[in-house]
């Protein structure tokens, strides 16, 4: 088997996300892989049965994507991944998570799943969308809810 020469670590800021960077951040070590990173703000509208959906007011998306940013930088100085390899997308996460990979020569995604059952996961997951769609492999790490 060939060591993974990209890892691209797909990350939500959770407190289950620490576990998810530690596997990935050990994966990258022992391959001597490059290690990125992407988060997705996911632009849901919000919906009013009387109305139809609503948009965000762009400034609330944009302080949510400074936000964002802000998360994205600070985890990436902890794991030591820099800017230029630090991705921040709007979209739907599992598309935006496999074009970022696809684009980017990635080798292995790195995900946290819940494993969720009954209506969750009809309802399909982040994690299930890129095992899907990627053309990589995809490492889905258990994560414990509470």
């Amino acid at each position: 088997m060939n060591n993974y020469k990209h890892i691209l670590l797909a990350v939500d800021f959770s407190e289950h996300g620490k576990q998810v960077s530690a596997k990935a951040k050990q994966l990258a070590e022992q391959n001597q892989a490059r290690l990125s990173l992407v988060h997705v703000v996911e632009n849901l509208p919000i919906t009013d049965a009387a109305y139809g959906p609503i948009p965000f007011d762009v400034d609330l998306t944009q302080e949510w994507m400074d936000a964002s940013q802000k998360h994205l930088t600070d985890l990436g100085a902890q794991l030591g991944v820099p800017e230029q390899q630090q991705w921040l997308e709007m979209g739907s996460a599992k598309l935006e998570i496999v074009r970022v990979a696809d684009e980017n020569g990635v080798d292995l995604i790195v995900v946290g799943s819940h494993g969720r059952h009954g209506l969750a996961l009809l309802l399909g997951s982040t994690a299930n969308g890129v095992l899907h769609h990627a053309k990589c492999d995809v490492l889905a790490v258990r994560l414990k809810d509470d």
